[in-house]
């Protein structure tokens, strides 16, 4: 920028708010959004949660009854929830189960790659939610509240933490479905502006994996400097004059690091750094992995480089109210072998030892059938499973009736799951809280306890 046109700048700015451009220097993200310093040390530093959106069938993956292999066409002989859309006759699954690994966990032939590394899961058999619809389960699942606009996992996380690499979002979400509470499902809610997700991608489709109008292509950089410059010295006059304001502080903190972002996250976003043998584990450039596969090669590269919470999503894909078989086997083709590729690629690397990976849907399915050959939504019993630092590797905890239907014992809620992932962080979920509206709010409301026998 000439300097006589910066200097007139300054001049100007100095005349309209008493501060000068130089002042307006980033702050470290701590000092202006009361980032608390964890409340005890933390068994990871990063979270990738694999999202399988639409609820992926228990009794078709990891949770094997042979109760409902047998009695097959059969009334179930207890009550199902009132509010299903599904007949009481139980439908067996179409795919064959197997022990796997020195762990000798069950995982159905639906799974073939996952089953390889079942030896580093921590499976939870007995995971139960709110929520019979989609968007109360989705919602339920991402900001611990079924019907109430409240800030998500990742916000939590980012407002509780700050940043590993200030010069990257602290919270990417990853092709989110726009429906089912879209925005709301990787939003901020009361929390600052600063700790929503960045997005890239959407419904389950990551598209050219980058961030949009990260670069500008209309402004030559000293003049974009200028307008920045203008910008945040205008922010920083409104804050002295109405006092602190969270909107204007996460406008400012969002401002500086997109500015940051420019410079680096191109390099973290560019998948075609990637070698040969890493995207061929992966699946990338075959039909049915491609998508899925960038996805997960994008959330390594962005733990890599000091992203704290990533999600994955696979769009509404899981939800089969009929053609269970045809549908669930193009999912796990999808998925399968990337997710497997993922954990093997965290573990060589050493990140999986302070990265939790979780993977699961907002619900699982019935074990009775609906129509002739699909399965409803089933918050009452469902499967979950975690890798990664802190948590018991080849390990099943809790488990659901003979049929795979409700929860019954170790059960565990979707609170305790959130108070779980907490925990690895360093966080007590009792003690996170944010004054709102008069009173304070955390992730799992009144609600929640740590699940320590997951735990190493």
């Amino acid at each position: 920028m000439p300097s006589t046109r910066r200097q007139l700048l300054k001049t100007s700015l100095t005349g309209l708010a008493g501060i000068s451009v130089g002042a307006v220097a980033p702050s470290p993200l701590h000092a202006i959004t009361g980032i608390k310093a964890p409340h005890f040390e933390a068994k990871v530093k990063r979270v990738i949660f694999l999202f399988m959106h639409g609820g992926p069938s228990q009794v078709d993956t990891f949770d094997y009854k042979p109760k409902l292999q047998q009695d097959d066409g059969k009334e179930l002989p207890f009550e199902t929830a009132s509010n299903i859309d599904a007949k009481k006759r139980l439908m067996k699954s179409p795919w064959a189960f197997r022990q796997h690994g020195e762990c000798g966990q069950w995982v159905s032939e639906l799974l073939p790659h996952t089953a390889k590394v079942v030896d580093d899961l921590c499976i939870i058999h007995s995971m139960h939610s709110r929520g019979q619809s989609h968007g109360q389960a989705v919602s339920m699942l991402h900001t611990g509240s079924d019907n109430l606009v409240r800030p998500s996992v990742g916000a939590w996380i980012s407002y509780a933490l700050g940043p590993l690499n200030p010069n990257l979002p602290i919270f990417v979400s990853i092709s989110p479905s726009p429906g089912h509470g879209g925005p709301r499902n990787y939003g901020n809610a009361f929390l600052p502006a600063i700790h929503q997700a960045t997005v890239v991608g959407n419904s389950g489709a990551l598209g050219s994996a980058t961030i949009k109008n990260l670069q500008n292509t209309r402004t030559d950089p000293d003049r974009q400097q200028e307008q920045i410059e203008l910008l945040q010295a205008l922010n920083k006059e409104r804050l002295q004059t109405i006092g602190d304001d969270g909107l204007t502080r996460g406008a400012i903190d969002s401002v500086d690091l997109a500015n940051r972002m420019q410079q680096v996250a191109p390099e973290a976003f560019d998948l075609s750094q990637e070698p040969d043998h890493i995207n061929k584990a992966y699946g990338v450039g075959e039909k049915a992995t491609d998508n899925y596969a960038r996805q997960c090669i994008l959330a390594r590269r962005l733990v890599e480089r000091g992203v704290r919470y990533v999600e994955v999503s696979t769009g509404n894909k899981w939800d089969q109210h009929s053609k269970l078989k045809s549908g669930h086997e193009k999912n796990s083709l999808m998925t399968d072998r990337p997710v497997a590729a993922l954990l093997n690629d965290l573990k060589s690397r050493g990140l999986l030892d302070d990265t939790l990976v979780v993977w699961g849907g907002e619900f699982g399915r019935t074990p009775v059938a609906q129509g002739s050959d699909g399965r409803d939504h089933n918050p009452q019993g469902f499967t979950y499973w975690l890798a990664g630092g802190g948590v018991k590797q080849g390990f099943a905890y809790g488990s659901t009736d003979e049929y795979g239907y409700y929860s019954v014992s170790d059960r565990v809620h979707m609170h305790d799951l959130h108070a779980t992932i907490l925990y690895l962080l360093g966080m007590d979920h009792q003690r996170l809280t944010y004054r709102y509206a008069g009173r304070d709010f955390r992730l799992t409301d009144i609600y929640g306890n740590v699940v320590h026998d997951l735990l190493v």
